[in-house]
């Protein structure tokens, strides 16, 4: 009877805006609005637009060089209603510069003097780059004829940079192994709500690109392979032939395929023996490109069913140096992975033909690819794998704003991480893990910054507030959700924000927005609470009443969330039942509420239990009946 007294209540709010909460929104985002870009029943609006790149790219990586040479053109077309004077050029390889604005300091092994630019030129006319000492990361010029609507201009560069010996996100592995990663001069996003994207690429950030076209050619020394972003282009004329036979049923094999061994490496025949081969990969709409190459790091590969309405596969790639014990499973843990999140959550297929995990320190994601480091512990390792792949779908199929809006994507890998962990390890041990890993350091900590709400720009925070509202205050926001709404409406919602604003970009409100539109509620009240408020969870027991049909349990928000929770009936034989009450119990009045139990028997006390939604103080949960 409660239940069906809430629904209509719910229904009655959704529809009558005298009820209605609006979300906060910055005044840019109100004129997306304003100019029909974007729509607030969550779908890109009639007049939404976005940017696109071709660029073909030759780089020369020759270890063991630390120079990296490249030069490339890139075809920029204007989609937007602007005519656009100065471009912003990102340039993230100037992270590694002294002097460079970082959440941190910088080892010597870590600096360099960043990146180069040899020429630059548009439309094929040489054209002075004057570096501008003010900013790093990014550089705007000014074009000589203004790019009209729907106009297009070619810009090419050559550039060098030296590969930097620390290795993170990109770098030296080591003296032969190195991590390609945002190694080349990219055209920043210009987009509906900000303009051009001058923030600054600080160290614990993340990126924001436009889906673009890529053909990327990678000149290696030969017996050096070379792993990437995109479809591998004539592997025939760079493997030899029993390797290329094992490459070729990589993509058939459920089990794992050693396409090169060690064996095969201290033979020195692995690739055609020309003194330079040029391994060349392309992909289409695609945010980013990202490499490894090594003349050491042994190869496995298997494949998956990933999209079971026309029987695609997807290829599961495992690079690494072969005395790396745990990575001897990595290609199976990448195929679980593809497997598990193609169809059961997000649910969708795996969009991309393969991915490869590379051993590397960064634990990062990139399309199709993942630099994760070597763990003793195989489960921990097979953790990082899935939360690195979860990533494919955000930010890479959603093409998120990870600088500003990195709950977006972190926020949702950390929730499909344990949603596969709870298969991997069962409920409790994946559960206490997420408690402890993503939860503890947020709930437990008393501090102002962690209580800053999650919509703010990530671009103006830093530390363990930061990091605690992308990853983990946002994912349990998420789970609160999943709860409120129960698994077929909630993924219903997910399927069609990913079916609206993939290949896109999407922004917090479109995902709101969506969500409000497809369960046909007005949810404005939970993410009010979720994402725009300092809020946190602690509930409290303040009274338990025998009633006619059991108990009536009132309950007060102390910390403001909306979060889901059990409520614990011991009788008075000690045996216990669980009640268990989802967020829609706060959707009225957001501060104290009444619960109605139904039981025929004596209840000597009542206990709460959230569960991974951690409360900030157990003390009040707990409640004797006399």
């Amino acid at each position: 009877m409660y239940r069906i007294t809430l629904f209509f209540l719910l229904a009655f709010i959704s529809i009558n805006s005298t009820f209605a909460q609006d979300l906060y929104m910055p005044r840019n985002i109100q004129q997306a609005y304003n100019k029909g870009t974007r729509s607030k029943d969550g779908k890109p609006g009639p007049h939404y637009w976005q940017n696109h790149g071709r660029y073909t790219i030759t780089i020369n990586a020759l270890p063991p060089n630390r120079t990296i040479k490249g030069s490339e053109t890139i075809s920029y077309i204007n989609h937007s209603p602007d005519t656009l004077k100065s471009p912003v050029i990102k340039l993230f390889l100037n992270i590694h510069k002294p002097g460079a604005p970082r959440n941190g300091g910088a080892a010597e092994d870590y600096l360099t003097s960043g990146m180069h630019i040899d020429a630059f030129a548009v439309n094929s006319k040489k054209t002075a780059w004057d570096d501008d000492e003010s900013v790093f990361t990014w550089q705007r010029f000014r074009l000589p004829k203004p790019l009209a609507p729907h106009d297009s201009v070619q810009l090419s560069f050559d550039w060098h940079y030296e590969i930097s010996k620390q290795s993170g996100r990109e770098g030296m592995i080591d003296s032969t192994t190195y991590f390609l990663a945002y190694f080349y001069p990219r055209v920043a996003v210009y987009d509906d709500y900000n303009g051009w994207d001058r923030m600054n690429f600080m160290d614990s950030h993340e990126f924001y690109s436009d889906f673009n076209d890529y053909t990327v050619t990678i000149n290696a020394p030969k017996n050096y392979l070379v792993w990437g972003t995109g479809t591998l282009q004539h592997p025939e004329t760079l493997l030899q032939p029993a390797i290329l036979q094992r490459f070729k049923q990589s993509f058939i094999s459920d089990e794992t395929v050693r396409i090169v061994t060690q064996q095969d490496l201290l033979a020195k025949n692995v690739t055609s023996q020309n003194a330079i081969n040029s391994w060349q990969f392309t992909a289409t709409d695609i945010p980013d490109m990202a490499f490894g190459l090594s003349d050491h790091f042994v190869w496995d590969g298997c494949s998956v069913v990933v999209d079971d309405a026309t029987g695609r596969r997807a290829v599961a790639n495992a690079a690494y140096n072969d005395t790396a014990s745990d990575y001897h499973y990595v290609a199976q843990y990448a195929r679980h992975s593809l497997n598990w999140l193609s169809h059961n959550w997000p649910g969708v297929p795996y969009p991309y033909e393969k991915t490869t995990v590379f051993q590397g320190y960064a634990g990062m994601e990139y399309p199709m690819m993942a630099n994760d480091e070597s763990y003793s512990d195989t489960l921990f390792s097979r953790f990082v794998a899935e939360h690195e792949i979860a990533h494919t779908y955000m930010p890479f199929y959603m093409g998120i704003n990870e600088t500003r809006f990195g709950f977006m994507d972190e926020g949702w890998a950390t929730t499909f991480e344990i949603l596969i962990g709870r298969e991997d390890l069962g409920a409790e041990a994946a559960e206490e893990l997420y408690k402890q890993f993503r939860i503890a350091s947020w709930i437990n900590d008393p501090s102002a910054e962690e209580d800053i709400a999650i919509i703010t720009p990530g671009d103006a925070l830093t530390g363990r507030g930061f990091s605690n509202n992308e990853y983990g205050k946002a994912s349990i926001g998420y789970l609160a959700m999943k709860d409120l709404l129960g698994d077929a409406l909630f993924k219903k919602c997910l399927h069609a924000y990913m079916d609206r604003w993939h290949g896109k970009h999407p922004i917090p409100w479109d995902f709101f927005y969506t969500y409000n539109d497809v369960a046909g509620q007005n949810l404005n009240w939970f993410w009010s609470s979720w994402f725009f408020s300092n809020n946190y969870i602690d509930l409290a027991i303040s009274d338990a009443r025998p009633n006619k049909k059991g108990y009536e349990i009132s309950l007060k928000n102390i910390g403001g969330m909306p979060a889901p929770v059990d409520i614990i009936g011991t009788y008075d034989d000690g045996a216990k039942e669980s009640f268990h009450q989802t967020p829609a119990i706060w959707a009225i009045n957001q501060l104290q509420t009444s619960v109605s139990i139904a039981t025929k028997r004596k209840i000597s006390s009542i206990q709460l239990d959230g569960g991974i939604f951690m409360d900030a103080n157990e003390q009040d949960n707990y409640f004797s009946i006399k």
